[in-house]
């Protein structure tokens, strides 16, 4: 099973998942059929064929008319089950395959980061995607965004190995990825402490044994935090602040990989979504998330470290750092913890040997 369109495995394993928890328009379960066979052989295949009508905007992005036609069904018909099923596949999988992690997770998912992108105490990358919609009914030019397109945006975390942690949806498209990331709910439990996220623990080689908080990682749209890492202006580059950001972006294009294959998967995000209710478009993308995550799990496919061959070593170019004349504690400002975090990555045990080769022209 490649990781393309979802196929028949795929979707009755889904509607197992589902536990047959679909639009009882559809179809009534009946507990004193369950033993028998032929009876449950056919509610699956209705439900396959149920849930392939949904499927198919969502893997290959057509429109309900067309659908219509394809299923010999009404096109409102086809409309009413993507938006009914979208609900609840989400409903049923996101406890889980989206999970919000708890501590001993995040733990995990900040050692997988350091296997795979050589980044300590990162546990998840944070960015935003416009999804191209249709205009909604009266949001005037709410929805209009920078490329001057009708969007919604999704502001998603995902972990190392390319797994969404958090989402929220239904954001108006002349927003920005900060000025959403400031009003959303993540952000808001962020910063309450209320993610259950690790105690600052020192950086794995680090000689001075500073404890440095848990971190995600963003591009320079976000606002720089104690719990948010963001390279450094592009107009203020020295070589120890371009190293640093070669070193964040590593670890930050895990959610644009992650943007990748959930486009790859379910075409529908790459719009435009031609669903006009707002409610119902969003319940539309957090179910291909989901499906994303769960289709990621099942296959099991999770990144492998690799290394460049040709690699310089880390002497060959002159780079002065104060490393040693640096301390920080738990009031340091976050400037104060990213610089401290540029500096680690010049030590002789947190530089990796290529860093200077892609890094510094």
């Amino acid at each position: 099973m490649g990781y393309g369109k979802m196929d028949m495995v795929e979707m009755g394993l889904v509607v197992v998942e589902m536990n047959i928890a679909v639009p009882k328009r559809f179809l009534r379960w009946r507990s004193n059929h369950f033993l028998q066979i032929p009876y449950l052989l056919f509610v699956l295949v209705g439900l396959v064929n149920f849930l392939k009508v949904h499927l198919m905007p969502l893997c290959t992005g057509g429109t309900f008319a067309s659908l219509a036609v394809y299923f010999a069904r009404g096109e409102s018909t086809v409309g009413g089950i993507v938006s009914d099923t979208s609900k609840v596949i989400w409903e049923v999988l996101k406890d889980k395959y989206m999970q919000v992690p708890n501590r001993e997770q995040w733990t995990a998912i900040a050692q997988r980061f350091e296997t795979l992108w050589n980044l300590p105490n990162c546990i998840g990358a944070i960015d935003g995607k416009h999804i191209r919609i249709e205009k909604f009914a009266n949001s005037g030019s709410s929805n209009l965004n920078y490329k001057s397109y009708h969007s919604t945006v999704l502001l998603a975390c995902c972990d190392a190995d390319g797994l969404f942690t958090m989402i929220e949806t239904g954001y108006a498209g002349r927003n920005s990825d900060g000025g959403i990331f400031r009003a959303s709910a993540m952000k808001y439990w962020i910063h309450r402490g209320e993610l259950d996220i690790p105690t600052p623990s020192p950086l794995t080689y680090d000689d001075n044994y500073s404890s440095f908080p848990y971190y995600f990682v963003a591009d320079e749209a976000f606002p720089l935090s104690r719990y948010l890492m963001r390279p450094y202006p592009q107009r203020v580059l020295d070589n120890v602040k371009r190293i640093y950001n070669y070193r964040i972006s590593r670890a930050r294009k895990t959610v644009e990989c992650t943007f990748g294959m959930v486009c790859e998967k379910f075409a529908v995000l790459n719009g435009p979504i031609r669903i006009r209710e707002p409610e119902n478009a969003n319940f539309v993308i957090k179910a291909a998330c989901v499906l994303h995550n769960y289709v990621r799990k099942l296959e099991g496919l999770p990144y492998v470290s690799t290394y460049p061959q040709d690699c310089e070593p880390n002497d060959h170019i002159d780079v002065r750092t104060t490393t040693q004349n640096m301390t920080i504690n738990e009031t340091s400002s976050p400037a104060a913890l990213r610089n401290y975090l540029a500096n680690y990555f010049l030590t002789p045990r947190g530089s990796v040997p290529w860093q200077w080769k892609y890094a510094i022209n």
